[in-house]
């Protein structure tokens, strides 16, 4: 996979910015380095991810257009969180004044701070886990993340139903599933981390035990 995610994420990112054909010479460069960032970001090789993404800001800057590099940098951070690097999209928010609308709102529901008012500013896959109300049973909530095509869409929803303290076995195994199907190193380890943790957590030794040998063997340890 990885190309056909990041692709359309970085489609989604920048479409729109040229009224037709041909297309310009920086977006196609842009779109390229992102595809590669993205893909590079979840199977663990931040060198890689780091130098795309750097080459696809070079090529946003030659617009002048804070707003399209404001995209450009929610993308990332909407990567990370998929591999539950959680927080403050710092270089997202060095541009919040310039973003529009739709980016600002993506980048509350990414913090898990969406005001309920910006939910049709989401990207359809994203109105979808906003919408679940908070006594959506554990089994549900899995369901319509599983119902998302996109597996990227899928580990961001994943991640923003845990930081609501909504993510219960079945959302974290969706989310271990996702990750390990698609090869992605990144994202998989995060999320056996948080299972095992939750195993050594219960008292579970011998889940932990089996949950650590998977972690070691996809972080090459072993």
């Amino acid at each position: 996979m990885t190309r056909t995610a990041a692709l359309c994420l970085a489609a989604a990112l920048l479409a729109g910015c040229a009224s037709g054909p041909p297309t310009p010479d920086w977006q196609q460069a842009a779109r390229g380095a992102l595809d590669l960032a993205v893909a590079a970001e979840l199977r663990g090789d931040s060198r890689i991810a780091t130098l795309e993404f750097d080459r696809a800001r070079a090529e946003i800057a030659r617009t002048g257009r804070p707003d399209l590099l404001a995209r450009a940098e929610l993308l990332r951070c909407a990567t990370q969180v998929a591999s539950l690097q959680l927080g403050p999209c710092a270089a997202f928010e060095a541009l919040r004044t310039d973003a529009a609308p739709a980016e600002r709102a993506y980048a509350d529901h990414l913090l898990g701070k969406l005001d309920r008012a910006q939910l049709a500013l989401l990207p359809p896959a994203q109105q979808a886990v906003a919408a679940l109300a908070p006594s959506t049973t554990d089994t549900a909530a899995a369901a319509a993340l599983q119902a998302l095509a996109d597996p990227v869409s899928r580990l961001v929803g994943a991640a923003v139903l845990l930081q609501a303290g909504r993510a219960g076995p079945q959302v974290i195994q969706q989310a271990v599933d996702t990750a390990s199907a698609q090869g992605w190193r990144r994202p998989l380890l995060a999320w056996l981390g948080v299972q095992r943790q939750r195993a050594a957590g219960a008292g579970d030794s011998a889940e932990a035990a089996r949950l650590q040998r998977r972690i070691d063997l996809a972080g090459g340890t072993r």
